[in-house]
């Protein structure tokens, strides 16, 4: 699998459109061999077309930074357009931060030297602010691959028909590669509501159509689906539960200080994803003995 998944390449060959004339764009393609592959028509057609080989075949290119794929070579040198290119390709760049959020990456200001080499007031290097592309997490931490879990998720509710939480999940996603994080969140409670009710009825379950009892149904199976040694579910509602403590994180109320709408999608993303694939797992184990 790829570093980067399609959305993220996409999204940063439209900003380096805006980051390149003709001339600066060919001299490019030439540093990193690609100039047969985009040859004619416009700045835009020429990048396309570039995102295009490094989606496809994603060849080793030499950058400032040695040797990279392709790919990431376009994503660095997005990430380093200035504020005025960020303004004009609004939509990309929002998709383009969603999407590395979804790859594992985020977005971190460092200062670094200028450079254009200019000097700072009081002589020396003058510092200015830089994007860097950081990690969010270890790389070779297994389990931790968002898309790898989507995947996974996508075939387990297919596998077991639930069409209405897959239904959420998709539409989520969708907001979040758009950059509409309310959207997004309230897809992402609707999604985790809703698989873990077609899991109670999957179970057994014949009850009113209340969530919270279906909730306490997995809890007090036997044996119980919902864990009560992992604190995943307890009968005595004053102590604490996963389960409910993460659907009440899923509601908050009105925004909080210094926690970006983009920050808490992306945690809301990433949480469901490894919360789902967990259960889903359990469930499918629950169904196949």
């Amino acid at each position: 699998m790829s570093e980067f998944n399609r959305m993220t390449v996409v999204a940063a060959a439209e900003i380096i459109e805006g980051m390149k004339t003709q001339a600066a764009f060919t001299s490019l393609a030439l540093q990193w061999g690609v100039e047969d592959r985009c040859r004619s028509g416009s700045v835009q057609s020429k990048v396309n077309a570039m995102a295009h080989v490094a989606i496809n075949e994603n060849p080793t290119v030499h950058t400032l930074n040695g040797l990279q794929p392709l790919e990431r070579a376009m994503i660095e040198l997005a990430t380093g357009a200035d504020e005025n290119v960020r303004r004009g390709k609004h939509g990309a760049w929002l998709r383009l931060v969603a999407g590395l959020r979804f790859d594992g990456f985020e977005l971190v200001e460092k200062q670094v030297t200028d450079p254009n080499g200019r000097e700072s007031l009081f002589g020396g290097d003058r510092l200015v602010t830089a994007l860097e592309l950081t990690r969010m997490l270890p790389a070779d931490v297994s389990g931790l691959n968002f898309r790898e879990a989507e995947s996974e998720i996508v075939q387990l509710l297919d596998g077991h028909g639930f069409g209405v939480a897959k239904g959420h999940l998709s539409q989520a996603m969708s907001a979040f590669q758009r950059g509409e994080w309310s959207s997004a969140n309230g897809e992402l409670r609707n999604f985790y509501e809703s698989y873990l009710n077609e899991m109670a009825v999957g179970l057994g379950y014949t009850g009113s159509d209340d969530s919270k009892a279906k909730r306490d149904f997995l809890g007090g199976l036997q044996p119980p689906f919902l864990l009560s040694d992992y604190n995943e579910w307890h009968s005595n509602n004053q102590k604490p539960q996963f389960v409910q403590g993460l659907m009440n994180r899923m509601h908050p109320h009105g925004g909080h200080p210094g926690l970006s709408e983009e920050e808490d999608a992306a945690f809301r993303l990433q949480i469901s994803l490894v919360t789902a694939r967990l259960f889903l797992r359990r469930y499918n184990q629950r169904k196949s003995i």
